[in-house]
């Protein structure tokens, strides 16, 4: 380190003291963190995040065309390898506290309008007094000098970056159960699906108007609204793929969470004993819909039934049908 660079680093440190005592625990900055972050992972949390520059803010969003303010992080996270949490209250108790002289590249900081109390929005730590962040006010992902936002600085974390022996970073168990917060994005995609409630059924429907919807277009268009995720145009066993190459998901029905897509075989009768004996993983998947928690189903499948719906989930065919549910992000 040159002395330029450790009088900067110095002069930094002294700028957000004040500041960070205010998050640690019994007054005093918090001393103990975790391992640094390796320098390679590191440098393509820096990289993913100052690509992202310029891109569009949107309230929920996780990219990859527009982002919220956790959802920068999210995003840039999962890219990398570590699947952490989609909002600012769960992402602010993630990981360790750091105090000023250790933060470093990679490291989310939060800030409040006033400085103090829950941090109303944050950002990526790039090194050099510098981070990025999404911001509602510039309605961009910008870049900001951290030294100019010492007084609304309320706290810094290190998720710590662990590497499981074989260059990637272990991914939790996308069927742990998630906090009382289920996220902000699957209440909005949940919120955008019930806004097409008793849009007519149509087979095969085209995607270019909403006048009526296949299962799959009425999947499509809730996660496109509600955060702002293009799983393209295909039908429920592409989203199905896109699910699995890009998100987390799981076989287990008693794993799923709330705004997750949930998969289905083809219908052969209302009883469980019309799918005893049924080799799961084999079947096709035929119809695809949202779990809204609490044995909820929202979808579309028939002009009888009347177009987009909730229905029941366990107890029914439906559950008898499952192939598998999960998040495309």
């Amino acid at each position: 380190m040159t002395k330029r660079d450790w009088l900067q680093k110095s002069t930094v440190a002294v700028m957000l003291s004040t500041s960070l005592l205010l998050f640690a625990e019994g007054g005093q900055a918090a001393a103990k963190t975790v391992d640094s972050q390796s320098s390679v992972k590191a440098e393509e949390i820096v990289k993913l995040t100052q690509s992202l520059l310029g891109k569009d803010y949107k309230y929920g969003a996780v990219g990859p065309n527009s982002f919220g303010s956790a959802g920068l992080a999210t995003y840039v996270y999962k890219k990398a390898g570590l699947t952490i949490d989609d909002t600012i209250d769960e992402l602010y108790k993630a990981g360790e506290a750091v105090s000023a002289d250790k933060i470093e590249p990679g490291d989310l900081l939060f800030f409040s309008s006033n400085g103090k109390g829950k941090p109303s929005f944050m950002g990526i730590y790039i090194g050099n007094d510098q981070y990025i962040y999404s911001s509602q006010g510039e309605d961009a992902v910008v870049l900001k000098n951290v030294s100019d936002y010492t007084k609304k600085l309320v706290g810094a974390r290190r998720i710590a970056v662990l590497d499981n022996g074989t260059g990637t970073t272990p991914t939790p168990d996308p069927g742990q159960e998630e906090g009382s917060n289920s996220g902000e994005i699957a209440d909005n995609v949940i919120a955008a699906g019930k806004k097409y409630l008793g849009t007519p059924y149509e087979y095969s429907s085209t995607r270019s108007n909403k006048k009526t919807m296949d299962c799959s277009e009425f999947t499509m268009w809730a996660y496109r609204d509600g955060a702002d995720i293009d799983m393209g145009n295909g039908g429920a066993r592409s989203q199905a793929d896109f699910v699995k190459k890009n998100g987390t998901y799981t076989t287990d029905i008693n794993k799923l969470k709330k705004g997750d897509l949930v998969f289905f075989m083809a219908y052969k009768g209302y009883k469980e004993s019309d799918y005893k004996g049924i080799n799961v993983p084999k079947q096709s998947i035929t119809h695809v819909g949202i779990y809204m928690g609490d044995n909820k189903l929202l979808h579309t499948f028939s002009k009888e039934s009347g177009g987009v719906k909730v229905t029941d989930f366990k107890n029914t065919h439906w559950e008898y049908r499952f192939i598998m549910g999960g998040r495309p992000y």
